[in-house]
């Protein structure tokens, strides 16, 4: 079972009123303008899980032109081209995905492949929240390590969910507390299919996709999700969910089959 952290559970018994068919609801604090460890390899994990219940997809072959992980002063001009390349405008998307700015992040979170030593099959998806790194497990002792931002003090998790679907541009439908902390925001809303939420679009905090988290037949509530806010990855400041860079979270959103495995650490 997942386990909140204090005044998460507050969250999860007020989102429960909206049941499983409320889609693309999510924790995260809202901005509503979207503006335009360097240190040793991944260490070793701890944890010692069976294999996922149902075995993921193998997902497009690895980009060799992601770079290795490397300590943000050895980042060349060859290996910052290709980053800006990884980050740059997306297009074919139904919404504009602009470049990031990628002065504002901290190069260590920027997508990476990286040793990642695990007994969990590859495809698993692994989270490590006070690293904030997210882990697609990988073959040969490797993974693919993507920073993201997590849940502030207090609402934070841990356990072990399931993919249990996948959006595209999904709507947003905010709980009753957020709408009770930030009355402002309900101007902003309008009444779709299951409730009052947010259509999916450049300025929905659940960004271009987003992968909903279950616990058997129960909704955890939780997402992975992208965001239109990518400065804040590397921090704590979400109200729980795990969010991404728009271009990490079409990556992983490709990569990923629902039925994964996803272990959030303690």
């Amino acid at each position: 079972m997942l386990k909140p952290r204090v005044s998460a559970i507050c969250i999860i018994v007020g989102l429960g009123l909206f049941g499983s068919a409320a889609r693309g609801q999510d924790c995260d604090r809202f901005y509503w303008q979207c503006q335009g460890w360097s240190g040793p390899r991944a260490p070793t994990p701890l944890f010692r899980f069976g294999p996922p219940a149902v075995a993921p997809e193998r997902g497009p072959p690895i980009d060799l032109n992601v770079p290795p992980d490397v300590p943000e002063s050895s980042l060349d001009i060859r290996t910052r081209s290709r980053y800006a390349a990884l980050y740059g405008p997306v297009g074919g998307e139904p919404f504009p995905i602009p470049a990031v700015n990628l002065s504002r992040i901290d190069p260590v979170f920027l997508r990476s492949v990286v040793e990642f030593p695990t007994r969990e099959a590859p495809g698993t998806i692994i989270i490590d929240p006070h690293r904030h790194y997210l882990y697609l497990v990988l073959e040969d002792g490797l993974a693919l390590r993507y920073g993201v931002g997590v849940g502030r003090q207090g609402f934070g998790w841990s356990g072990i969910a399931t993919v249990h679907d996948k959006q595209k541009w999904p709507d947003w439908y905010p709980p009753k507390e957020m709408l009770q902390r930030q009355p402002e925001i309900i101007r902003q809303m309008s009444e779709l299919q299951s409730g009052i939420g947010m259509h999916g679009g450049p300025r929905n905090p659940l960004g271009a996709r987003a992968l909903y988290l279950w616990q058997g037949n129960r909704d955890t509530l939780y997402r992975i999700h992208g965001t239109v806010e990518p400065w804040t990855i590397g921090k704590s400041i979400s109200s729980g969910c795990i969010r991404m860079i728009n271009q990490d979270v079409l990556d992983l959103y490709r990569r990923t089959a629902v039925g994964t495995k996803v272990v959030v650490l303690p």
